[in-house]
């Protein structure tokens, strides 16, 4: 009977260990894809940010541009001395506003690290705004 319980005793152990062993392992395995996987997301974040970053750059690179252009065409304008001219200007100027609005709510949301696809949304609109500016400023200068 002594034989029997040592036996049993040594069967438990045994058991016991190897499912500690096992335990251990399956934490190890666990802990390391989450560690793979937080580090995989940030940098995908990054590698999305970095583009977002490039295009907000081009953003106001192209509203420099336009800026420029509509102060060259704001000289012209004063020199008409003509009302209706100003008028018209004033209404083209608060489209390039926008714009650099626009542009600025696309470098708040890359700054607070807002979703990517908050980021392109905004990008978008600006890019948009900035097509309407340029229309504008394209119909003024056509018109005086």
């Amino acid at each position: 009977m002594r034989r029997s319980r040592l036996n049993l005793f040594k069967a438990t152990s045994m058991t016991i260990s190897v499912l500690g062993i096992i335990m251990v392992i399956i934490t190890i395995g666990i802990i390391g894809y989450l560690a793979f996987y937080s580090i995989s997301s940030i940098i995908s974040t990054d590698v999305g940010s970095g583009s977002a970053y490039d295009k907000l750059a081009s953003l106001k690179a192209d509203y420099n541009n336009l800026n420029n252009q509509f102060i060259e065409t704001k000289r012209n304008i004063d020199k008409l001395g003509d009302v209706n001219a100003t008028i018209a200007y004033n209404n083209a100027e608060l489209e390039i506003i926008r714009a650099q609005s626009d542009i600025g709510d696309v470098e708040s949301a890359i700054n607070s690290k807002k979703s990517s696809e908050e980021v392109n949304n905004r990008i978008k609109i600006a890019r948009d705004q900035l097509g309407v500016a340029t229309q504008a400023l394209r119909d003024l200068q056509a018109k005086y």
